[in-house]
């Protein structure tokens, strides 16, 4: 259903025809974002992904059908030691509800319990997301509580959920 390839800085362009859609940034800290706003997360993430040894790993997700670029991936690394991390993920709205989304959550957690020896992989989403609720449940997660006052939003601060998954495995 999608393939993962590394994220390239001209990806901009493509990140940016759902990044600049209102809907998409709706529970987001960011956006809608303009061209510059867009390019500058394309040059940090390839920034961050291209370091010695990165704490945060990014992929371009692909449609398989055609690779068309329809989506990002994350993984960062947030506690070496106690081998915790976290996941990411953002698609066009085109692929909302069809199973993409869990697919990709699956596949972020699988490779950071096998290929990164994480223990515990968490993420967080807005409270009111449910289309992100249903997907970090449908993989595995489970709830631990709200983080109030999380992130800093244009009109004010607001809460999140955070989910997580134990390697049990």
């Amino acid at each position: 259903m999608f393939l993962f390839r590394e994220l390239k800085q001209e990806d901009w362009k493509k990140i940016h025809t759902y990044a600049s859609k209102p809907e998409v940034s709706q529970y987001q800290s960011w956006g809608p974002n303009s061209e510059k706003d867009t390019q500058d997360y394309v040059q940090h993430l390839v920034h961050e992904i291209r370091q010695p040894e990165p704490q945060k790993h990014a992929w371009a997700i692909l449609r398989e059908v055609d690779e068309e670029l329809v989506g990002v991936a994350e993984l960062a690394i947030l506690d070496t030691y106690h081998q915790v991390g976290e996941i990411a993920y953002i698609l066009h709205p085109d692929e909302w509800d069809r199973g993409m989304g869990t697919e990709v959550a699956i596949r972020l957690i699988g490779d950071g319990f096998r290929t990164f020896q994480l223990q515990r992989i968490q993420a967080t989403c807005h409270p009111e997301n449910k289309g992100s609720i249903r997907v970090l449940e449908k993989c595995g997660m489970e709830m631990e509580g709200r983080l109030r006052g999380h992130l800093k939003m244009k009109e004010g601060r607001r809460d999140s959920l955070l989910y997580s998954v134990l390697n049990d495995g």
